[in-house]
């Protein structure tokens, strides 16, 4: 269980790489002219080719997660991602980090922590025997 959450937690990790390889890759190709001449720098820009790297490892460990986990679980995780470009943006990029981002990130770090911790102990949707919490959408025999 416990290499699983390396797992879980290496694909907020591998988004926020992603997002910064394509932000030095974006960074790289500036303003350039034409579009050809863009579409053969961003092909030739080893940092956009890190970020599609990235992108595809991201891509079969999301695969592995999801094959684990309920998808009600699994995608809020992709929310820590939102924190760490923050982290990221301040530390690497010298942007500015105001008091909104800083409480928004502890909503969403405490909304993922709610949602993992969600098990049949504290009555939430895990339990595979009950009736769904919410109603499902039916179409109408009307229509």
């Amino acid at each position: 269980m416990k290499s699983m959450r390396l797992t879980w937690l290496a694909v907020p990790i591998l988004n926020t790489l992603f997002q910064i390889f394509t932000k030095f890759g974006a960074t790289q190709l500036g303003n350039a002219e034409g579009t050809t001449t863009w579409i053969k720098d961003a092909l030739t820009s080893h940092w956009i080719l890190a970020a599609v790297v990235v992108e595809i490892a991201c891509f079969f460990i999301w695969m592995t997660v999801l094959a684990e986990l309920d998808l009600s679980k699994a995608f809020p995780l992709s929310g820590v991602s939102y924190v760490l470009i923050i982290a990221t943006g301040w530390l690497a990029f010298g942007e500015p980090v105001i008091g909104l981002q800083i409480v928004g990130s502890g909503l969403i770090l405490a909304g993922v922590w709610l949602i993992a911790g969600a098990t049949d102990k504290t009555g939430f949707a895990s339990d595979r025997d009950a009736g769904p919490i919410l109603p499902h959408a039916h179409a109408s025999k009307d229509r």
